[in-house]
């Protein structure tokens, strides 16, 4: 299971580019080859300050500015892909909605 929402970001890194644009430093997160489960909180929280702390078009992460619309803007599939937790989570909600 991830210890934070933003954990989930990290299976995105398209969108992450995207939303942040210029001055993203990619290579400042953890390796894609990291299970997103497996990633510390205190690494994510970090690790997304420092990609971002030269951007150009937003200002460096921060929970209370980007989360919510980072959440809105990442792939469902992306997600769920990298991470056994948030599909069980998935499937669990799709089989309560009668989905």
């Amino acid at each position: 299971m991830v210890q934070c929402m933003e954990s989930w970001f990290l299976a995105d890194r398209a969108t992450l580019r995207t939303f942040f644009g210029q001055g993203f430093k990619e290579n400042q997160l953890p390796a894609a080859t990291n299970s997103v489960e497996q990633v510390a909180k205190t690494q994510v929280y970090d690790s997304l300050a420092n990609a971002t702390k030269d951007c150009k078009t937003k200002a460096q992460y921060g929970k209370g500015e980007h989360s919510f619309k980072l959440l809105a803007e990442i792939s469902p599939v992306s997600v769920t892909s990298a991470s056994p937790w948030a599909k069980r989570f998935i499937d669990e909600l799709k089989k309560k909605m009668g989905a």
